[in-house]
């Protein structure tokens, strides 16, 4: 069995050349690629190996001799350390731009397409903003207490936090606080996470119990929830098993002034993460559809209708069709709820080609002048072919990833006929290299 190459101990000098779409610099070292944490393009730095592999190197900023203007201080004390952020030390006006810069390379090197404009990337908070997080939490004997936080960078350990910058503050500053809940805990070892769930009011706290809590943990849970003014549910199982403490249940819900819509949700339930940024986003959406009264659309992916109700405040009719049925029941109930009567939800596996077992699409049979699609990061390709035949014209494209988004463009541009009308980046996670992006596509009127 040969054995691992030891790791340089001294220190090495060189030039950064470019960001990589994880937000680490690129160096070459005697022609081999070494991807270091903590630089920016143009830096001259100092760094130690952290890992040797074949291909490439692994390292981590020691020194910076030479900064980028775009430097700037991380906010955040455990900068480095916690793997929940990797871009607080590049000015935010910077992360957007390096984020529309990925985008371009994506869109031309995969999807071999370019857009005829560039949107004008979309950018809300940078500080604040995470509303929906899943955070670990492990009681550490050898430092005596229940840690929480996210994972350390390229580790498996709990981040020693005391706070963080990137979560809404309800949460970001009481990590101390819930890290000293559980230290009280009979069960202290046996509470592997910690989720949040938040709207435009109350936060819920869901904590993953694989023990169940004694009388004396309820009172503790219940004690700090009112302390905190927060809103305690426990899970001892599969997410069927989430419920609130008593008289801890609450109603979550986001607004969308623009469009006179009030959503709620289940903690559990999918909801973007960061509230201003996806108003934005909504609100770009439906510009770019430039949807009319007489506008049949179909929503693909509609989740609870964050797209569909505001679509149906402009369209005829809006369908919008999803894959989880409790958020397609959700979607309808809000619908109901902000009494708009010309949006249907139908339950659809979007990831099941129907023509492959003689099928059509369960919304064949109708004619859609616009569609809008909101794919989780796999894409949407197993639908793209269904769009043509089901009438759908212009169509926007919002992307978690833009990796799958170049390769469905490819198809929708090189292989239906539409055109790549405008594409932009959208910064939903500030201080990552996370990139979103929106994408409208038209298919050409033929002529004669």
């Amino acid at each position: 069995m040969s054995k691992k190459k030891p790791l340089p101990e001294i220190p090495i000098e060189a030039d950064i050349e470019s960001l990589t779409h994880d937000g680490r610099g690129l160096t070459h070292v005697e022609g081999k690629a070494v991807f270091v944490h903590g630089a920016l393009p143009g830096e001259r730095v100092r760094f130690r190996y952290t890992r040797l592999q074949k291909r490439y190197d692994e390292a981590t900023v020691t020194e910076v001799l030479v900064a980028a203007p775009d430097r700037v201080a991380p906010r955040c004390p455990h900068f480095g350390v916690c793997g929940g952020c990797s871009l607080q030390h590049l000015d935010p006006g910077a992360q957007i731009g390096m984020k529309q810069e990925i985008l371009k390379d994506v869109l031309t090197r995969i999807g071999k397409v370019a857009p005829e404009t560039w949107l004008t990337p979309l950018a809300a908070g940078h500080w604040g903003y995470r509303r929906k997080a899943r955070l670990g939490a492990k009681w550490v004997q050898k430092r005596g207490r229940v840690l929480v936080g996210f994972r350390e960078r390229s580790a498996s350990f709990i981040a020693d936090l005391t706070r963080c910058e990137t979560l809404h503050p309800t949460v970001g500053e009481r990590i101390p606080a819930i890290s000293d809940l559980l230290q009280n805990l009979s069960i202290r070892d046996q509470i592997p996470q910690v989720e949040v769930a938040m709207g435009d009011g109350p936060c819920v706290l869901i904590f993953r119990v694989l023990a169940a809590p004694s009388a004396s943990d309820l009172g503790l849970f219940q004690a700090f929830a009112e302390a905190q003014g927060l809103h305690v549910y426990l899970q001892e199982g599969g997410p069927e098993t989430i419920r609130p403490l008593p008289g801890q249940g609450v109603e979550l819900g986001f607004d969308l002034p623009a469009h006179g819509v009030h959503l709620d949700f289940l903690p559990t339930d999918f909801t973007q993460v960061n509230l201003e940024l996806n108003r934005l986003m909504v609100d770009q959406a439906l510009d770019l559809l430039e949807v009319q009264q007489e506008d049949r659309v179909l929503d693909l992916f509609c989740g609870l209708g964050n797209f569909t109700l505001p679509l149906a405040r402009r369209a005829g009719q809006v369908l919008g069709v999803e894959g989880d049925a409790g958020l397609v029941d959700r979607a309808r109930a809000n619908a109901r709820r902000n009494a708009i009567a010309n949006a249907e939800f139908l339950t659809a596996d979007l990831y099941r080609d129907p023509a492959a077992s003689g099928g059509t699409a369960p919304w064949g049979a109708g004619v859609f002048d616009k569609a809008l699609l909101d794919p989780p990061r796999s894409g949407a390709w197993e639908v793209l072919d269904l769009l043509p035949a089901a009438g759908v014209r212009r169509l926007v494209y919002v992307s978690c990833y833009p990796s799958t988004l170049a390769r469905d463009a490819d198809r929708l541009v090189n292989g239906l006929g539409y055109r790549l009308v405008a594409a932009g980046a959208m910064d939903m996670f500030p201080q990552t290299a996370h990139v979103e992006s929106m994408a409208l596509f038209e298919l050409p009127r033929r002529r004669g």
